[in-house]
């Protein structure tokens, strides 16, 4: 395919102790294709990075970037085959990555905790340093690498409600549970910086992702191909993203063609939080800047602050959902239906179907 781009590393062959510049190793392998790059551009802002052990013959790992379209589908976007898990092959396949594929600004990187991305990522020609990029955690590897030291179901599931926590106040409470049940257990956490790791800090840079979602990619896209010679492997790769293309363009185009002007995922969420918003009572704050209070009728969940202030002008609510997810909370939406404005122009424009078409 024209556009393609595919960057080769070999290293030389010693004989005796001397160079044959006839014969060379296969050592490194980036490749990706003309439609993942243009894909990106229509995906939310932020790339997950994992590699994926190989089988058979030859051995070795495959690097892969995942992206997410505004229907919550992933779109692996670029990978690499390298030695194995080290600096060098990361610095690698990350510096061809920021060229080719992800050269936005302000992107997040989703990855473990692996101490050979964070050099790669730390690296000062790498383009992947604040403000030009930012980092976070796969907290599946977060709460794997707790599990290790504080064994128990439990103690990994409080962790994990923690770090999905949106607000302070919930974030608190899971956090002070987590410290009732050892104390040791919040100062391993607390070696981590929150905004690294959980949600509520993370400024909606996440969009609500909070994993690298390489175990889904692997079932999904790149199942059986893990065993394959190189150029075997590469080609897979190609046939599998060029039916997943035709795939998911065929259902967005669909869905544009019966009028919709939202993705699937989006319009679940907005129904659910329609309901909810019609159990709140909402008061004018300051009219001029659309700013609201927004009081909860009844019980919507386990850590309502009874009270929320909304502005609808700056897209921001107490509760954080709005700002987390870019998209209407409960409470924004109440607000758009006591104002009798529409709540289309608040959602991100990741999620209007005609972004994901252009996805695809």
């Amino acid at each position: 395919m024209p556009g393609t781009v595919a960057v080769l590393r070999t290293c030389p062959v010693r004989v005796g102790g001397q160079l044959d510049e006839s014969q060379a190793y296969f050592q490194r392998l980036f490749w990706t294709f003309p439609p993942c790059i243009e894909a990106f551009r229509h995906c939310k802002p932020l790339v997950s990075i994992d590699g994926t052990h190989l089988y058979g013959k030859y051995g070795g790992t495959l690097l892969v970037a995942i992206a997410q379209d505004g229907n919550s589908n992933i779109l692996p976007v670029a990978f690499a085959l390298v030695e194995g898990e080290n600096a060098e092959s990361w610095s690698f396949f990350l510096s061809h990555l920021r060229q080719h594929v992800t050269p936005q600004p302000g992107l997040l990187v989703i990855s473990d905790r692996h101490n050979s991305i964070k050099a790669a990522l730390e690296a000062p020609d790498g383009g992947w340093l604040p403000p030009a990029a930012y980092r976070a955690f796969c907290i599946r590897h977060v709460a794997t690498n707790f599990a290790l030291t504080f064994k128990g179901k439990d103690a990994r599931r409080l962790l994990v409600n923690a770090a999905y926590a949106k607000t302070k106040v919930e974030f608190d409470y899971w956090f002070d549970i987590l410290r009732s049940e050892n104390l040791a257990m919040c100062d391993w956490v607390n070696r981590i910086e929150y905004s690294l790791w959980t949600q509520y800090c993370d400024e909606g840079q996440r969009f609500g992702h909070m994993t690298t979602n390489i175990s889904e990619c692997v079932n999904s896209f790149l199942k059986g191909v893990r065993n394959l010679p190189v150029c075997s492997l590469v080609k897979a790769t190609y046939g599998r993203l060029a039916e997943l293309f035709v795939r998911k363009g065929r259902e967005a185009q669909a869905q544009l063609g019966t009028g919709q002007q939202f993705s699937q995922y989006l319009v679940k969420c907005i129904e659910a939080n329609l309901k909810t918003a019609r159990c709140f009572m909402v008061t004018v704050y300051d009219r001029d800047n659309s700013e609201y209070t927004v009081a909860e009728t009844t019980p919507t969940g386990s850590f309502s602050l009874g009270s929320y202030r909304v502005s609808l002008g700056s897209q921001t609510c107490d509760c954080d959902y709005f700002q987390a997810l870019h998209f209407p909370c409960p409470h924004a939406l109440a607000c758009c239906a006591y104002s009798r404005v529409t709540w289309q122009p608040y959602v991100h424009p990741v999620y209007r179907l005609s972004s994901v078409f252009s996805v695809y």
